[in-house]
Parts: C-alpha cells; structure tokens; sequence
C-alpha cells in the first residue's frame, strides 16, 4: 500500500471533463455550495436551515432534499430557483436518509428519538415509523426496495427493514459506533463503517451476516484517529472508497479481495462522499478545513481542492 500525496493540487487540473454540479451542505454556515461539474468553482450558494447534514437528490434529480437538523425538518429545495419550498415532516433531528428506488418514499434516521420516519414525498405526509436502536444515523434502501438498513451507533447494530411488512425484521451486529451505509449496485452486498471500531464490515444482504471486516492502517497517524464514516461504491464492483474522518485520508479497497490499495491525502476531518454520474470523479467533504477534494478514479490522485462553506458534511452530484 503506499501513501499518495495530492502534488496534482499544484497543477489545478480536473479530471476528465466530469460535467454535472455537486451540491455540499455546510453545517456550520446553514448554507448549500453549488459547485459547477465544468470549472469546479462554487458559483452560487443555498440559503436553507440549520444544521444541513444529510443531502440527497430526487429521483427526476429537479429537486434536492436536505436535512435541517436544528429545525427538525427534511427541506426540499428547488433546483430550478435554489430556493427552499418546502419542509417535509422528518421526526426529530434527522441526520441521514435514503430514498427508496420509487422516488416517493424517503426513510429518514432520526438521531435524538431511536426511530426511522417514513415520509411520503408527494403528500408531505409520514406513512409509517419503525423503531430501531440507541441513536440511529446512517441510512440506506436496497436498489430493488425490498430493504430499508439503518445503523444505530451506540447498539452498535444494522436492523433490517422489510418495506411490505414496516417492520424491523433482524439484526446484524458491528463494530462501535456504525456512521454509514450503502449497498452494492447489484443488492448482493452491504458495506457499514464503524467509526470507533476503525473498520468496515461487508454482509451478505441474503443471509444477512458479516462477510468480511476490513481494517485500516495508516504511517505515522494514531489508531484512534482512523475513524471511518463515508463509504462509496463504484457501479463496476471494482472499488469501494472509505473516508477516514480525522485521519484525513480515503481508503481505495479492491471491491471484490476487499484488500486496501492505497490511501489518498485529502483535506481535514474528510466525512461524506459522491461519485459524479460517469464513475469518473469521486467528490469529498472535509470538515476541518472547509473544502471538497475532487479525486481522478482511473488515476486514483486528488487534483483539486474547491473551498466551500463552514464544515461540509453532506454532498451529492448530479449529472
């Protein structure tokens, strides 16, 4: 494995004409930067309410839902006017979500109150909440539905939703404090980061039960401070990208030996990630130092760093 550092950043390249615009969320700032996909330079910002942390995109990609923590509220912004439309009725503190492949139902973790709130989109109303453990965070729905996960960071768990019955029908145990969760493309896989644990766990969604741990390790940074939270999958299955958090790196693991690569430098406390529609350029946020690192996939390099707001933590790219 060997340690990249960013020299790229002194050429200020991009990588391969990635077009699109990638949204970030500014958690001290209460503001939204929108980046341009082209230049990548932030050309406008959203004024939305506070705290934004979780973001994600609607499935027709003409609106952009936000979790406004400190307001209890999932806003949905209009991409259109970049405006604020309206608030959809989230359950307390909702801090990450996960909308469901028929764009309508969108499961929201609810930190502060150990359920998951089910809202539907279009009517703005709750259809349904489920419990689940001690301070739920991250959030994810299995590409064909059938599955909502959510992790709950002092249980320690993934409970199991099963969408037709509302009900959490099992549970997977984790390392410490579990931030995050997403699927393989295919459903076959899920991949969960445990922040204290410093590991990630990879589960069979079939049987429901841990596969694979992989654990990272880092020269001449602490233990403790590798701290995963984001992960991202590329749709080919070939690699599996770990933020690190204070450790202020990204893991590269091959996504079918599950074996880590390398590691890539990046800016300070990096937290969430998104990939741009073509798989070509993974987007970072980075707490500390308040920017997005812009990560060449095929080259495995950082070649950029975009100055946002204050603390990003969430981002999504669309297009």
């Amino acid at each position: 494995m060997k340690r990249l550092l960013p020299a790229l950043l002194l050429l200020g390249l991009a990588p391969g004409a990635s077009a699109g615009t990638i949204y970030v969320s500014n958690e001290k700032d209460n503001t939204v930067s929108v980046i341009d996909g082209g230049s990548l330079e932030v050309v406008d910002t959203i004024k939305v309410g506070r705290r934004p942390r979780g973001i994600t995109l609607s499935k027709d990609g003409g609106q952009l839902f936000v979790c406004a923590s400190d307001d209890d509220a999932v806003q949905v912004v209009d991409l259109a006017t970049k405006k604020v439309v309206h608030d959809l009725p989230s359950g307390h503190d909702p801090e990450l979500f996960a909308l469901h492949p028929d764009g309508r139902q969108l499961f929201i973790a609810n930190e502060d109150s150990n359920v998951v709130t089910v809202v539907d989109v279009p009517t703005r109303r709750v259809t349904y909440q489920v419990d689940v453990g001690v301070e739920p965070e991250g959030m994810a729905v299995s590409p064909d539905g059938r599955w909502a996960v959510n992790t709950s960071e002092t249980t320690n768990m993934v409970h199991w939703i099963d969408t037709e019955k509302r009900a959490t029908v099992d549970h997977t145990q984790v390392g410490a404090r579990p931030r995050y969760a997403t699927f393989s493309k295919d459903g076959r896989q899920l991949w969960v980061s445990s922040e204290i644990g410093g590991t990630v766990a990879v589960i069979d969604a079939a049987t429901r039960k841990v596969t694979k741990t992989i654990g990272f390790k880092l020269k001449g940074i602490a233990q403790d401070k590798i701290q995963p939270v984001g992960v991202r999958l590329t749709d080919d299955g070939r690699y599996a990208f770990v933020a690190l958090g204070p450790a202020n790196h990204v893991a590269v693991i091959d996504a079918q030996t599950h074996e880590v690569k390398q590691y890539l430098l990046v800016g300070r406390r990096v937290w969430q990630m998104d990939l741009s529609a073509d798989q070509k350029t993974l987007f970072t946020t980075n707490g500390v130092s308040g920017d997005v690192s812009v990560i060449d996939v095929e080259k495995l390099s950082v070649v950029k760093t975009v100055k946002v707001g204050r603390y990003p933590w969430g981002v999504a790219v669309k297009g």
